[in-house]
């Protein structure tokens, strides 16, 4: 007999993350009575489903219930369940607030503009928050390890923290760019994380490292303006 509820759970534990427009992730966003099936049947195994209406996948993890349980159980309070050490961690914060952050806030502002266009027009048309990657521009790995390197371990120790957390699924690196991953937006809850970044210690560094950030694409698009006008005629020509 078919179970879609248990096949569900079977892959998201399986693939660890499944794509928003997936069709069974779709059903059970949309159906309320599919949402509470799943809802009770993670709960009885300790754990919730880790979804937002801005991310673009969905997850598994540990209830709130069982936390305590799961993670303070040792010597020292654990953050995750997968031995990720405290310059990963950090690191992983960093990079939520660099990447996922702003895509919110502009996810939420548009979400709000579109709103108030709905009001004035009585008939206006619905458009679909953007919930991709492509909101906000990849951060470059010198950048990065230019800005943060003297407090995250060096560059050496920043490079071993992007490769654990590129083979967890937070971020992708293409080209030395790092780039939103799958479960980057599910790893934080946003409602409790975001105005401790925004009001915190992070603040002015998450501040700097955005303003160095825009800087340094000024900086690459200049020079690639520099490029196209120093060509031969003949180059041009062939263009």
């Amino acid at each position: 007999m078919s179970d879609p509820t248990a096949t569900l759970i079977a892959r998201l534990l399986a693939e660890r993350w499944l794509p928003r427009d997936d069709h069974a992730v779709r059903q059970v966003l949309v159906d309320a009575e599919l949402r509470d099936e799943l809802d009770r049947r993670l709960a009885a195994a300790g754990m919730r489903l880790l979804e937002h209406p801005y991310a673009a996948h969905v997850a598994v993890g540990v209830a709130r219930a069982q936390e305590n349980e799961v993670f303070g159980s040792a010597r020292a309070w654990a953050a995750s369940n997968l031995q990720l050490d405290r310059d990963a961690l950090a690191l992983l914060v960093v990079l939520w607030s660099l990447l996922v952050l702003p895509k919110r806030q502009r996810q939420i502002a548009r979400q709000e503009s579109d709103r108030q266009q709905d009001q004035e027009q009585m008939f206006a048309e619905l458009k679909p928050v953007p919930i991709g990657q492509d909101m906000v521009e990849p951060i470059n790995e010198r950048t990065l390890v230019a800005d943060f390197g003297d407090k995250l371990g060096g560059k050496f120790r920043i490079n071993l923290s992007l490769g654990a957390l590129q083979r967890h699924g937070f971020i992708v690196r293409r080209k030395e760019r790092i780039a939103e991953g799958p479960l980057l937006d599910l790893a934080f809850d946003y409602e409790r994380i975001a105005s401790r970044v925004m009001d915190g210690a992070l603040s002015y560094v998450v501040e700097q490292a955005r303003l160095t950030q825009a800087a340094n694409a000024d900086s690459i698009e200049d020079d690639d303006v520099a490029d196209i006008t120093e060509e031969t005629p003949e180059a041009q020509a062939d263009v």
